[in-house]
């Protein structure tokens, strides 16, 4: 869920429980607070600042333009960019590279990430296809393309691709985390919350992926255990914030559901618009 120091988990929140609890369109990612070998297909998260990844940004940016040819300047640049929030130019120092390296797989998938954070969707499924063979599967690429399925609406199709991730790679929380997203895209909360306390179980297994679970556990109002869950990687204060405000956005959709259907209302989870 969200955290002050940390923005792009309050956008999480606020999509998915959108999404969750009126059925639209999943925006921005994932992401979904997909998580994949990526930290999802948003900004790259890493022990750093800022301002070191500008520092290593500005350097990497010299390096490419001496050579834009070379894959690996090419991918850490873009990881740069896309750190600072740069996501457009990332895309666009990746096409680059790939017009000298066609059949650079590695690229190809860094360039299929990144057009899908900068919401290019279709051109990313396009690109990410071509980053892996039917015969020689890549999961890392299996799981972002169902994030990119999963931010067009297509969440049946996304979860094949999570499947076939997980037939890979079995128990990979990454995956599974995404996979519990995209069902509760799918407004199945419970197999939703299955599917995250399986990936949470997994040792090793990465912070949001417990944040995924308490956000989920938060959306069926069970807001005293969310907060619980939270409160295993997020100070007391910050896991109370984010079931505060995840209270809140319940009650507003309420509250609007009720508007548009009347006075005895549904089950806050249903789409009033029956989609």
């Amino acid at each position: 869920m969200m955290s002050r120091q940390h923005p792009r988990h309050l956008s999480l929140l606020s999509t998915v429980a959108a999404v969750a609890l009126a059925a639209t369109a999943l925006a921005g990612c994932k992401t979904l607070g997909n998580t994949d070998t990526t930290g999802s297909i948003t900004s790259p998260s890493a022990p750093r600042g800022e301002e070191e990844w500008r520092r290593e940004a500005d350097a990497l940016g010299e390096r490419f333009r001496a050579d834009p040819r070379d894959p690996d300047t090419a991918i850490r640049y873009a990881r740069a960019l896309r750190a600072t929030g740069q996501r457009t130019q990332a895309a666009a120092v990746l096409e680059q590279a790939t017009i000298t390296n066609p059949n650079n797989k590695q690229l190809l998938g860094a360039y299929g990430r990144a057009l899908a954070d900068a919401g290019s969707y279709t051109q990313a499924l396009d690109v990410l296809t071509r980053a892996h063979t039917p015969d020689q599967p890549d999961w890392h690429i299996l799981s972002v393309q169902g994030t990119v399925l999963d931010q067009m609406g297509r969440h049946d199709e996304a979860q094949r691709y999570y499947a076939s991730a997980l037939k890979i790679m079995p128990d990979e929380p990454s995956v599974l985390s995404n996979l519990g997203l995209s069902y509760a895209l799918s407004k199945d909360l419970k197999r939703a919350e299955e599917t995250l306390r399986r990936a949470s179980a997994v040792a090793g297994a990465d912070k949001r992926v417990r944040q995924n679970l308490a956000l989920v556990v938060g959306l069926q109002g069970r807001f005293g255990e969310a907060e619980t869950i939270a409160r295993a990687d997020l100070p007391t204060d910050e896991a109370a914030a984010n079931v505060a405000t995840l209270r809140r956005m319940l009650a507003q959709q309420r509250a609007k559901t009720k508007k548009i259907i009347g006075p005895q209302g549904l089950d806050p989870i249903e789409d009033p618009n029956g989609t």
